[in-house]
């Protein structure tokens, strides 16, 4: 890999091509002494930059406590698709929480995608936005399992999916790997920092205020719940929790019931045009079925985007590009020679149940955890729900928090292998085609 020398430096964020190209890299201040808001949100990633935007447009004052940096976790380090829906398929959710609940999931499940792009389109983020989402397939199993998905997704209004046959496999990804797949015009990919970025700047121009390294020691839960850090305090009539994975141990009711796990993802060196075209045509994003998925795309200044890889407990691997670099090379050969240049990892919150976590600490804490891998789009309406709920409009927030969380099997000590276990038995069966 190179040493990026060509890239102005963004301290404070993983060392990925997201960081090196991001639009702004100036660090906010840090929260000193005490101030009073409408709301406080601790986290500013897509969930409470999210919910900071829908809440200053609303006229809300706005203050975001942020450890890091805007983007300092999975909002600012994934694989940058706009993929709808969830973690777990409507029908999925329709057998475990009942038809009642699988229509108000299903009529919300587009909507991530649409605040993308609607808040885009409101305020001129520049975030590399490109229409598209290709979900390719391995096998047959695979390619009745997405059949299904098309149908259970256009009973709920989803009129934009098509089926790919195998011949017309080279039309999104120039490779001999798939079978078929199923291509989703509604999806699509974007720089998920400079989206980040381009929320928050549009919340500030509204008066929100954001601090950056302004890590939450405390969180009071009474009538106007206090906000501390180590240099000051927010009090405020209502705080939103949207930590995720990188919360830490503030409250154990919601870490308890999610599991940080990591992604691995490299950028290869800037390739020709000619090679990267032919490789995607249609500059959509790519996803495979496999339950442990690679996932890519083509970047604005052409290079591939490619990741995969999972890591649960959060541990980062030894060797980023050990892990994905080989499934790279099978699905495009023609790039054995080309130079990884940036290669990171990150965290998302994952759930037993792989449906968010949302709920309240009290009557005046509210939060949101737990995408599950579908964080981009999930996260985006989950934010803009608990700033509903903060406006005192309490309805679609009370449909997901009405949904069961399980805490791990096993606990603290059990609950990793657990979970390999279980990762391994699935990719056991994809590898059989079962």
């Amino acid at each position: 890999m190179t040493t990026h020398a060509q890239f102005a430096s963004n301290p404070g964020h993983a060392a990925s091509w997201y960081a090196a190209t991001a639009n702004q890299k100036s660090v906010r201040p840090a929260l000193q002494g005490e101030i009073a808001a409408d709301v406080c949100i601790v986290g500013a990633g897509f969930t409470g930059i999210s919910a900071a935007l829908e809440l200053s447009e609303r006229g809300y004052k706005v203050i975001v406590l942020e450890a890091e940096r805007i983007g300092f976790g999975a909002s600012g380090r994934n694989g940058g698709q706009i993929v709808n829906g969830y973690s777990r398929d409507l029908e999925t959710i329709e057998r475990r929480y009942g038809q009642e609940k699988a229509r108000a999931l299903g009529a919300m499940s587009l909507e991530g995608g649409d605040i993308i792009r609607g808040r885009i389109e409101k305020y001129a983020i520049d975030c590399d936005l490109r229409h598209g989402g290709f979900f390719a397939a391995f096998t047959q199993k695979q390619i009745r399992d997405l059949e299904a998905v098309k149908a259970k997704w256009e009973k709920h209004g989803h009129e934009h999916l098509e089926m790919v046959s195998h011949a017309a496999v080279s039309k999104y990804v120039k490779t001999d790997r798939y079978v078929g797949g199923l291509i989703d015009k509604c999806g699509g990919h974007i720089h998920p920092l400079n989206l980040v970025l381009g929320e928050a700047a549009a919340a500030e121009s509204l008066g929100a205020i954001i601090f950056e390294n302004s890590r939450v020691e405390k969180i009071g839960t009474g009538n106007e719940p206090v906000v501390a850090t180590s240099k000051g305090t927010v009090r405020a009539k209502h705080v939103l929790i949207c930590g995720n994975a990188y919360l830490g141990k503030l409250f154990t009711k919601i870490t308890d019931r999610m599991m940080p796990v990591s992604s691995q993802v490299m950028v290869t060196e800037p390739l020709e045009p000619k090679l990267i075209e032919g490789l995607l045509p249609a500059d959509y994003c790519v996803e495979d079925a496999n339950y442990v998925l690679d996932y890519y795309r083509r970047t604005a200044d052409n290079r591939l985007l490619y990741g995969g890889g999972i890591g649960y407990g959060g541990q980062d691997p030894k060797n980023l590009t050990a892990i994905i670099q080989p499934n790279m090379l099978k699905t495009f050969p023609a790039l054995a020679k080309a130079r990884i240049e940036f290669a990171w990892s990150g965290n998302f919150a994952l759930t037993l149940t792989r449906i968010p976590h949302v709920g309240r600490i009290s009557d005046t804490v509210f939060f949101s955890h737990g995408d599950s891998g579908h964080g981009v789009t999930t996260t985006h309406l989950l934010g803009k729900i608990l700033g509903e709920m903060a406006a005192g409009q309490a309805e679609r927030f009370d449909v997901w928090a009405s949904l069961p969380s399980l805490p791990f099997p096993g606990g603290k000590a059990l609950r990793v292998p657990l979970t390999v276990l279980g990762a391994w038995w699935y990719g056991m069966r994809d590898r059989l085609g079962l």
